[in-house]
């Protein structure tokens, strides 16, 4: 793995308030699971037998090996061991997973390369993968949630269409965070504590603890807090911006600041297990968690590394609350499953967007348009963006399922769930003329101001029958009713509108207002539409056992994702896109099951898929675009070499591509252009045949080695994992990635030692060990041909998202 130019210079910097951190501890180790437990058994015995890894991606409880289907687990022992406290510490370790982010809780998940590369708008499509918190959806547009991963059973990462048992958003995978359940086998606490440092920024801490109570013989508790705090590591350096129209320049002295980018998060989840007999248990559980996060997270390479200039306050605050029941029971031999949720979250955001005000001034001269009381240009018309955020998701699904032992079995239910999405995108212009801002909405030249609904509504069910003992067919279908709606106000008042050219009437280029309709404080009601459809997904699978340690298999599976409503009103909504896989895997083990060697070939067509992007003014519209395909293989193995030596490492090839060029819309009529040639895909906002689809590395693989070790009555170990990825794109359209540029390859390795006795863990760790600055995004902050452009005295708007930096920490924890 190549070092970077300093060498080993990032260690140096570890200076004496690194080692003072270092003294301080802190952990996540998680102790006495089953499978470590069963490793432990294996160790005394002399055996180096592989311990089970269970999963229920099936809505089943099974071993992982005798699932006919592409999953990739990371149990609590695997989470422990490679230090994982949020998503971006486990999906380096998925190669078949890449993601697009903004900020810690604005990220946006792939699966095996299933990409449209859309910008996450509030407006926009609903994501290709779909989350879940044990039973209960928690997919939203903006981004998935960043869970912290602590007292948590397993990551389950369901790759391909997962149609049926999943439905919406599963098109091209799901992503199942599985927490640990109360238990009345008796009582267990345990805390957790972690120090760090990260290179070029500065300390960080994790505190967290767990208990669980057993009340009486058939009830149990379970706690779980946790208060961490992300070092920042992005600097806000002093930096001047001219506005062409008034020759004024600006500067961002009062918001210069130091790695000003750190997160603070805290939360926790309360458990009741109730067993009311030997056959009914229920469950209720509250999760909740609050984020905040100034700053942002990519650093401009213009103005240097990790370096940004920054012009006005940046924030994110996210809280959100899960609650849930869980009723689980018998019918005579039948199994029954209620799970019900509701689900709140709040988004409030500040966002710099002088970047805006200074491209649009230098290119359009649209200085002119913004003024004052007096009808005076403003010298510095700078822009900042208010946003709020609020989520409300109602889920229930009721199922039931024939014994697992059946020769034919099956699983059916019914699902609904209803998501109302309240969205404020205030954009505002200190001292802007009240006659050209939008009534009622002081210095507002924008706004946003609506109300999104998605309803989801289906009936499912999957059976399966050993043809043999060996060969078994399972079919599945999933027929699914979506209606999602879009109502309220977006953008100019009235009279800027007719001031910038674009046509009386109150609303975006023209749009009018609806006579009689009202929206909460909107000036009027100038967008009201509401799509939906009925539709089908399937699943075929055949699956043949050779041994019982080894099974090949064949799927055919679909998934689709909803249509929806464009913000401008001017663009025909969106329909329906959807995933075809066809699927060959195998899943062995090997030499007593000390070595399990796992895979698939795949297939897939993505069929005019849903495509976001900024339009006129940088509005966000999404269209179909043509077809896209993606051929991958991916493989993943486990080998016990001996009862000191672990080693694993999964890795994936995707060839993903456009299947036929993209041509855009017409920007007059709102059309989909069907075909065009070469030149013109290349040159207007198009994306030639053949084009990678973005956030997509051809090659993705990580590989890990693991020995223990008694050292003066202790446990030690040593873990090394190395880890690496090809090149990327950050845009699916030919001039955007030009303006853009690639996101290179990058390799990058982690480290760790320490050792564990009578229920204590101490470990040293080292994160991105040679300070690599890999990317995980490039993006601007608006129209990209706008704001990548260099333009006297301002360097490209190009923002670049790296993996965190070097970063060494201490942990420590106990159980009891």
């Amino acid at each position: 793995m190549a070092i970077n130019q300093t060498g080993w210079a990032p260690l140096a910097r570890l200076d004496r308030r690194t080692i003072g951190w270092s003294a301080l501890l802190a952990s996540t180790i998680l102790a006495g699971t089953p499978a470590r437990a069963a490793d432990a058994a294996n160790a005394a015995a002399g055996a180096t037998s592989l311990s089970e890894v269970i999963v229920t991606a099936e809505k089943r409880t099974e071993n992982v090996q005798n699932v006919p289907m592409s999953i990739q687990v990371m149990d609590t022992k695997t989470l422990s061991q490679f230090n994982v406290n949020n998503f971006n510490d486990f999906v380096k370790f998925l190669p078949e997973v890449t993601f697009q982010t903004l900020a810690p809780n604005q990220t946006i998940i792939y699966i095996r390369g299933v990409s449209d590369g859309g910008n996450g708008n509030h407006s926009g499509p609903q994501p290709s993968v779909a989350t879940y918190l044990d039973e209960q959806p928690t997919t939203t547009i903006l981004g998935a949630l960043d869970v912290h991963v602590y007292d948590i059973a397993r990551v389950e990462v369901l790759e391909g269409p997962q149609g049926t048992l999943y439905g919406s958003s599963s098109e091209a995978g799901t992503v199942r965070y599985i927490t640990n359940q109360p238990s009345t086998a008796g009582f267990a606490a345990g805390y957790d504590l972690q120090g760090n440092y990260v290179d070029h920024g500065n300390e960080g801490y994790v505190a967290e603890g767990f208990v669980n109570i057993p009340v009486t013989s058939n009830v149990a508790i379970r706690l779980v807090g946790f208060d961490e705090r992300d070092a920042g590591y992005i600097d806000n350096v002093f930096g001047t911006r001219p506005f062409k129209t008034s020759g004024v320049v600006i500067n961002n002295a009062p918001f210069v600041k130091n790695d000003f980018n750190p997160v603070e998060s805290y939360g926790g989840r309360a458990a009741l297990k109730w067993q009311l007999n030997d056959n009914w248990t229920i469950t209720p559980t509250v999760v909740a968690q609050h984020l905040s996060a100034p700053g942002v997270y990519g650093f401009e390479p213009g103005v240097g590394d990790l370096e940004v200039n920054r012009f006005a306050p940046d924030s994110d605050t996210d809280k959100w609350v899960q609650a849930a029941l869980t009723i689980q029971g018998k019918i005579g031999n039948f199994d029954l499953t209620y799970s019900g949720g509701y689900f709140n979250r709040s988004l409030d955001t500040l966002s710099d967007y002088t970047d805006y005000s200074i491209a649009y001034d230098q290119l359009f001269g649209s200085g002119v348009f913004w003024q004052d009381a007096n009808g005076n240009t403003l010298p510095t018309p700078q822009e900042e963006i208010i946003g709020r955020d609020r989520f409300e998701k109602g889920s229930n699904e009721l199922r039931i399922a024939s014994p697992s032992t059946d020769r034919f079995r099956f699983i059916a239910g019914l699902f609904q769930e209803r998501q109302t999405h309240w969205i404020i995108q205030d954009y505002v212009i200190q001292n802007f003329a009240p006659q050209l801002s939008v009534p009622g909405w002081a210095n507002t030249i924008w706004l946003t101001d609506q109300n999104r609904i998605d309803r989801d509504e289906a009936a499912f069910g999957e059976a399966s029958f050993d043809i043999t003992p060996q060969l078994t067919l399972t079919g599945g279908v999933r027929v699914y009713h979506y209606e999602n709606t879009l109502v309220g106000f977006y953008g100019y008042s009235e009279n800027y509108d007719a001031l910038t050219g674009y046509g009386a009437g109150m609303g975006n280029m023209g749009q009018n207002c609806i006579a009689g309709d009202a929206f909460r404080n909107a000036p009027c009601v100038n967008l009201n539409k509401t799509v939906s459809a009925t539709g089908e997904t399937h699943k075929v699978n055949l699956s043949y056992k050779i041994d019982p340690d080894k099974l090949v298999y064949f799927t055919y599976s679909t998934g689709y994702r909803p249509g929806g409503v464009n913000r401008s009103g001017s663009f025909p909504p969106y329909s329906a896109d959807s995933l075809t896989n066809f699927e060959i895997g195998w899943k062995t083990g090997w030499f007593d099951r000390s070595l399990y060697w796992n895979g698939a070939i795949y297939d897939e067509e993505f069929n005019k898929f849903q495509f976001s992007f900024l339009g006129p003014n940088s509005l966000t519209i999404i269209a179909n675009a043509p077809s896209a395909q993606i051929l991958g293989v991916e493989t993943n193995i486990d080998w016990r070499a001996t009862q000191q030596l672990t080693i694993s490492g999964a890795a994936a090839y995707n060839h993903a591509v456009l299947t036929a060029n993209f041509c855009g819309t017409d920007q007059a009529t709102g059309q989909f252009i069907p075909s065009c040639t070469d030149a013109y895909a290349a040159t207007n906002e198009g994306a030639v045949k053949g084009q990678q689809l973005p956030y997509t590395p051809a090659f993705k693989g990580n590989i890990t080695l693991r020995y223990t070790f008694p050292i003066m009555g202790w446990n030690g170990h040593v873990q090394a994992s190395g880890l690496y990825q090809s090149m990327a794109f950050a845009a699916l359209r030919t001039q955007d990635n030009a303006s853009l540029g690639t996101m290179p390859g990058y390799a990058t390795a982690d480290f760790s030692i320490g050792a564990e006795r009578n229920n204590v863990t101490v470990e040293l760790f080292l994160k991105n060990a040679f300070d690599a600055r890999g990317e995980v995004n490039r993006y601007t902050p608006c129209t990209v041909s706008t704001c990548a452009a260099a333009y006297p005295g301002t360097p490209p708007a190009v923002y670049v998202v790296p993996i965190q930096p070097l970063t060494v920490g201490l942990k420590v924890a106990q159980r009891f």
